[in-house]
């Protein structure tokens, strides 16, 4: 501390100008006399855009890296698709809703509905699996850490965190923030759950670490993930990995991968950059597989 205060560490006397402080005020008061990086209008205005995605980029990176997260195994899927017993109940009041008003159009779709999610509730389990397979392979104290990703959000992302959870294991959730309040599921590691601005930085992360894709039944996320993905192994942007599809009847009726080669619009190799699995233990298992006969095993504890 010093003995006596520096010029600048006090405002102008008001014995010499009555109206000095009222000024000092006006400027410490000012967007423009706020430090950069706390002042949030000044960060979110267009010309800030190539520094906010810097640390959109930067932030999640750090952090990664102090946690020795080397390898992730990438899972996505709907987040309407929830566990079973939350899509028996939906079913059961909507039952109830329909028996009490038959004619009711609506109540009857909704109804339909509900029913085609509860049978794909069963996804929900394997996911869960899956995640506590990666999770018990990989709980050491030290890294490196091949750990579950995924978009941090409920359904098939809450199931696959929700495994790699119940063995004691970390794993990441990368949000996105959106104009309607978004919660991450409860079972992301908290130091290792993240929200982006931007989807392109959010893209970015899932894939800089990515051993393996896991796509569950899912809709627009899903695809933008899968075919974004698929897009760049085809081109080889992207060094090839195991891309899994979980739910070979689901998949078969929403992409017509036969339909896209007889048409000419990719060949009949791209039809083998995924295959199909139904259990977790077949997901896990080809992913390994995959691995081993590639010559670069995944980091699991031994």
């Amino acid at each position: 501390m010093r003995r006596e205060a520096l010029p600048w560490q006090q405002p102008k006397a008001a014995e010499e100008d009555p109206e000095a402080l009222q000024r000092v005020r006006a400027i410490l008061n000012s967007p423009s006399f706020r430090s950069a990086d706390k002042d949030v209008d000044f960060l979110a205005r267009d010309g800030v855009r190539g520094v906010r995605l810097q640390i959109d980029y930067l932030k999640p990176e750090l952090l990664l890296e102090e946690n020795e997260i080397d390898h992730t195994i990438v899972v996505f899927g709907s987040t309407r698709i929830c566990e079973p017993g939350a899509a028996r109940r939906k079913v059961d009041a909507l039952r109830t809703m329909v028996a009490a008003d038959p004619d009711n159009a609506e109540l009857v779709r909704r109804l339909a509905i509900a029913e085609r999610i509860h049978s794909n509730s069963r996804y929900y389990e394997v996911a869960r699996d899956f995640g506590r397979l990666v999770g018990a392979a990989n709980h050491t104290d030290r890294g490196p850490h091949t750990v579950v990703m995924t978009g941090g959000g409920p359904g098939m992302m809450e199931a696959a965190n929700r495994g790699a959870f119940d063995a004691g294991a970390k794993s990441v959730g990368l949000n996105i923030s959106l104009p309607h309040e978004q919660y991450p599921n409860p079972y992301v590691t908290p130091e290792l759950c993240f929200t982006f601005h931007y989807f392109a930085l959010r893209k970015l992360h899932f894939l800089l670490r990515a051993r393996a894709l896991v796509a569950f039944p899912g809709g627009y996320g899903t695809f933008d993930e899968l075919f974004e993905v698929l897009a760049l192994i085809q081109t080889r942007k992207i060094k090839p990995m195991p891309v899994v599809l979980v739910g070979e009847a689901f998949w078969r009726r929403a992409v017509d991968m036969d339909f896209l080669v007889d048409e000419g619009v990719i060949d009949p190799e791209d039809r083998d950059l995924f295959w199909y699995a139904e259990t977790a233990q077949d997901i896990w298992s080809s992913i390994l597989h995959w691995h081993d006969a590639a010559g670069a095993p995944l980091h699991v504890a031994t």
